[in-house]
Formats: C-alpha cells, structure tokens, sequence
C-alpha cells in the first residue's frame, strides 16, 4: 500500500509578537487601517497617541450595537454619508453629535480631561 504520508505538526505560539516602536517621523504617514487598529487596541499593542481616534471609536461603538451606517443614520436624523464621514480616522465631531450618537447606540458618553 505505500508508507503513511507524515503528519504536519502545527505550532500554537501564546506570547505576542513585539511590535517594534514606531519611530516619530513614522506617526504623521498614514493612518491605519480600522481592522488593524481594532486588532492592535485589543491586544493593548497600540501607542499612547493612537488610542482613541474619535471616528473609530465611534465605529466600534456602532458595530457593538449592531447597527449598519444606515441603520445608524436613520436614528440619529442624519445622512449614511454623515455616519461615514464621521468614523474616518481624522473625524472631529461636536460633543452634541457624540451624544446623538451614544444615545443612537444605547452607550454613555464620558469626557475626560484629567
């Protein structure tokens, strides 16, 4: 019949991988992408500077929520273009939209300005 073919022997490794430090001249490049910062932020990997960018905190409040754009948009009495504009990385909303947008996702608003 033949000899066996061998078995693949896959290694699970539990320590993360370090991340080596972003250099300063590196931080005004590019932003990153939402999946990528979504992924770093919850593995505590992310600098200081790059923790809460408005819009994607917004955005992972939306998902949490399970709303789409639109679904979103429809509570809050604004465009999908609105809801879009807002998640991007270099969004300024008002305190007034952060608000109409908490209350849209069922989630509270804290500021902090220790």
């Amino acid at each position: 019949m033949g000899t066996p073919k061998p078995m693949r022997v896959f290694r699970v490794y539990r320590r993360r991988r370090e991340l080596p430090p972003l250099s300063s001249a590196a931080r005004g490049v590019r932003p990153r992408d939402y999946e990528e910062w979504k992924t770093l932020r919850a593995w505590g990997e992310l600098p200081d500077w790059e923790l809460d960018p408005p819009g994607y905190l917004l955005r992972l409040a939306r998902e949490k929520a399970r709303l789409t754009q639109r679904k979103l948009a429809a509570r809050m009495g604004v465009s999908q273009q609105a809801v879009a504009r807002a998640e991007r990385w270099d969004a300024n909303p008002t305190v007034a939209f952060l608000r109409r947008w908490a209350e849209a996702c069922g989630v509270d608003v804290r500021l902090d300005l220790g």
